[in-house]
């Protein structure tokens, strides 16, 4: 399917290879939500033994890369649980993030998405998930690339004596609004598709009013937030630019295809009315 041929709405959805997602199937699959469950739950603690337990030490070593001590920039101070992972602050952040976006998909899965999300569609998400993770919990213990002893002022993170770097304290805003902007226009849209007299509407509502992949955009800004906390600058802008490029190369492109091929003239006078992509008033 080329996008200088769409097809028209009567032809129905068509499945896009470049999709993971059964996109028009509504209905859930056991199988494949196990699947994502089971493998995500398991991914914060694989970030766990990376970030506390060395794992990848030896790996790093055998190519001439320390890694950063643990108690180099301190513990923080709270409860027994916080305590007993023994993780400095900048750490305890990125393991933080890997748990948030367990929690987030997950919920996604289970209470956002009404499509069918097969088990092959589980692991290669999974798997992708993990990968990047895994990536930035390394670069968050290699000295060489850690973020948390980037050069540049030091930000009091309240409430916990400390202070992390800037690249640590600025990722960790960046994800939590992407979080927040993924998250809640998510749930705008289901609540908008619950209502009857919404039965064949393209929601344009709250978020939805500022870009039409409004949600992609949310996930690359806190993807890109979570690598800036572990890697630092360089790190981050190399996932930015990736997670836009793909956006914009392929995921956008697989939805702007569904979506003409189920609403017609609606989608294309929706894109009219709102002609920002990823993120409103830059693209």
């Amino acid at each position: 399917m080329s996008s200088t041929d769409p097809p028209s709405k009567g032809d129905g959805p068509r499945k896009d290879p470049r999709d993971l997602i059964s996109r028009g199937v509504y209905k859930s699959n056991p199988l494949g939500t196990a699947t994502f469950i089971g493998l995500r739950a398991l991914d914060p603690l694989l970030q766990y033994e990376i970030l506390a337990r060395g794992l990848g030490a030896g790996l790093l070593s055998a190519v001439g890369l320390a890694t950063l001590p643990l108690g180099t920039t301190g513990l923080i101070p709270g409860g027994a649980l916080l305590d007993r992972l023994g993780l400095p602050l900048p750490r305890l952040i990125v393991l933080g993030m890997a748990v948030g976006s367990t929690v987030k998909q997950v919920f996604w899965l289970t209470y956002l998405s009404r499509e069918e999300f097969p088990p092959a569609a589980a692991v290669a998400v999974s798997l992708y998930n993990s990968f990047v993770n895994s990536a930035n919990s390394i670069l968050a213990v290699t000295a060489a690339t850690t973020a948390a002893l980037a050069y540049g002022p030091d930000i009091p993170v309240p409430g916990t004596g400390r202070a992390v770097s800037l690249p640590v304290a600025v990722g960790a805003v960046m994800y939590i609004v992407g979080m927040a902007v993924e998250t809640v226009a998510e749930i705008q849209r289901k609540r908008f598709k619950d209502r009857p007299e919404n039965k064949g509407k393209i929601c344009r509502t709250g978020l939805w009013k500022l870009a039409s992949h409004i949600n992609y955009g949310g996930y690359a800004v806190w993807r890109t937030g979570y690598t800036l906390a572990a890697g630092g600058w360089p790190a981050a802008l190399v996932m930015g630019a990736f997670q836009s490029y793909d956006f914009a190369t392929r995921s956008v492109a697989v939805m702007d295809d569904y979506m003409v091929s189920k609403y017609g003239e609606q989608w294309k006078e929706y894109k009219a009315e709102v002609p920002w992509v990823l993120f409103p008033g830059l693209y």
